[in-house]
């Protein structure tokens, strides 16, 4: 079953989640949720499409799919809730995705359990055990939700949440992802600062990071670290303060707390495993 709309209720949809995420119009200076997009918007679902008029709802069930130009939403289900406005027109106010929730564009794709859209606050929401957000640059990961907001360019992942960029990752409880235009993509965006709190855990090829919270410039590739930090290469440990890690040239700068902060180290401390006890240790294991 195939249903075109012209309304201003699915003109919003078919933006739906993917610009909101996916498509990153920066010509628009925004991630380009398509409100002002007047084409058609193409939705077809194997169980039908119900129009609930007392409830101002429209739902389409059954490998739904949404979709407008080059973005496409499917889910299990997908609702759409509306409102009469002043000019007698209709305008939806709120998406649903239920269920297997997929949002594509050419480059980039989001998939999550579900996903909810506020149209009103420019605000897109995705839940589930295992939420992924890729592009050909980045990937976040999440277990609890994934919020984006439009206005701000902001993503923020809750729950073990990961971002991957190549051999380097940042791990921690929330991480807050801010956009910037992608140069040579005016389609595209990519992570540009990356603010980590709780349990956080950076990983290169080389060295493993640990600290309570964390900055990541992601282009310059500069992390700056406070709180109980540990960096580890191989057998070798350094405990501070915080850090300073310059993940292009490998160089790491332990340091103890700023002046006038509570809870500061007075020095930072090291421990260096000699290359001969390494030997030696092989030597046992090998016997």
């Amino acid at each position: 079953m195939k249903v075109e709309f012209k309304i201003s209720f699915f003109t919003f949809c078919a933006w739906i989640f993917y610009s909101v995420i996916l498509e990153f119009n920066v010509n628009a200076q925004t991630l380009g949720f398509g409100l002002n997009n007047t084409d058609p918007i193409h939705i077809e679902a194997s169980e039908g499409i119900e129009w609930h008029k007392n409830k101002k709802l429209y739902i389409a069930r059954g490998d739904a799919k949404a979709r407008q130009g080059r973005v496409t939403v499917f889910a299990d289900e997908l609702l759409a809730h509306y409102r009469s406005t002043e000019t007698g027109s209709e305008e939806i106010y709120k998406i649903n995705a239920n269920g297997n929730v997929s949002i594509e564009s050419d480059n980039d794709k989001a998939t999550s359990d579900k996903a909810v859209y506020d149209v009103l606050k420019g605000a897109l929401i995705m839940t589930g055990k295992r939420i992924r957000f890729t592009t050909p640059l980045d990937t976040i990961v999440a277990r609890k939700s994934l919020e984006y907001y439009e206005k701000e360019n902001l993503a923020i992942a809750r729950g073990d949440a990961i971002a991957i960029r190549d051999d380097k990752r940042l791990r921690a409880d929330i991480l807050k992802a801010h956009f910037i235009a992608n140069q040579g993509d005016n389609n595209s965006t990519k992570i540009d600062l990356i603010k980590a709190t709780g349990n956080v855990h950076l990983s290169t090829a080389t060295d493993i990071v640990t600290a309570e919270n964390a900055v990541y410039k992601v282009n310059e590739g500069l992390v700056s670290m406070n709180g109980s930090v540990k960096i580890t290469r191989g057998q070798t440990q350094l405990n501070g303060d915080r850090a300073e890690v310059n993940l292009n040239t490998g160089v790491s700068r332990l340091l103890t707390m700023v002046k006038g902060q509570k809870k500061s180290n007075e020095r930072v401390r090291g421990i260096f495993m000699p290359s001969i006890l390494n030997k030696d240790n092989d030597l046992r294991r090998n016997k």
